[in-house]
C-alpha cells in the first residue's frame, strides 16, 4: 500500500467526501463508474491492506472452495492430531481441587 499527501487541487474533493452522508463517493464518466473515493475514518491500516491484497483474497477463495468441497477438519480432530488441548478448555490448576457446582 502506498500513501501520499492529498494534493491541494483535490482538497475540495476531500471536503465534499467528508460532508457526504455516504461512506463512498463514486465518480462517473458518461454515466459509467470510473473511480471511487472511500472514507477511511473507521478503517484501520491492517484491514485496508488485507482488503486490497490479491494474495489474501486468493487464500480466502481457496479456503471457501475447500469448505464447499467438504475438505474441513473439526477443532477436536485438529487438537487430537497435534496432541494439543484447546486453550479454552478448563484446566484445574496444580494443587487445587476442582470447583463443585452447587445443586
Amino acid at each position: 500500500m502506498k500513501t501520499m499527501e492529498m494534493p491541494k487541487e483535490l482538497r475540495p474533493l476531500l471536503s465534499f467526501a467528508e460532508a457526504s452522508e455516504q461512506d463512498t463517493v463514486v465518480f462517473t464518466e458518461k454515466r459509467r463508474p470510473v473511480a471511487a473515493l472511500v472514507s477511511l475514518r473507521k478503517v484501520d491500516r491492517e484491514c485496508l491492506a488485507l482488503s486490497t491484497s490479491p494474495e489474501f483474497w486468493r487464500i480466502i477463495e481457496t479456503s471457501r472452495k475447500q469448505v464447499r468441497a467438504g475438505q474441513t477438519i473439526t477443532l477436536e480432530d485438529l487438537e487430537t492430531k497435534h496432541d494439543v488441548p484447546a486453550p479454552n478448555k478448563l484446566r484445574t490448576p496444580v494443587g487445587r481441587k476442582p470447583r463443585r457446582n452447587p445443586d
